[in-house]
């Protein structure tokens, strides 16, 4: 494997609107519409991506029959500063579970649940 190894991500939600206001407001980003891939009711809403891009692209999925909550993977997030977006993270419905903190010489990252119980995380430099 040459590249970074995740290609696409999805967090599975209960609540579609509710999750795409605590993403939309925690990240200062604007979710898409993704046409529904198959059968069943599937509803996408895609983080900002440019796929010619580095880095991994993803959304926000409610599926029928999938659960959202504390699954074992961790998202994290690029960012300017994770300080600022955690920040962010109490008053739009969420929970900071760890706050900033150094990764050495990799920067520095935050942990934090979204409204549906999630775990992610946030990745800066700074």
């Amino acid at each position: 494997m040459k590249n970074n190894p995740v290609g696409w991500f999805e967090i599975y939600v209960q609540n579609m609107p509710r999750a795409k206001k605590f993403y939309e407001a925690v990240l200062d980003a604007k979710l898409d519409a993704l046409p529904n891939p198959g059968e069943g009711p599937t509803e996408m809403l895609s983080f900002p991506m440019d796929m010619s891009s580095a880095g991994a692209a993803g959304a926000l999925v409610k599926m029928e029959g999938v659960t959202s909550g504390g699954g074992g993977i961790i998202i994290y997030f690029k960012c300017d500063d994770c300080n600022l977006h955690a920040g962010r993270v109490a008053a739009n419905g969420g929970k900071v579970i760890k706050p900033k903190f150094s990764l050495g010489q990799y920067g520095f990252a935050a942990l934090a649940s979204d409204t549906e119980g999630n775990m992610f995380g946030m990745h800066s430099m700074k």
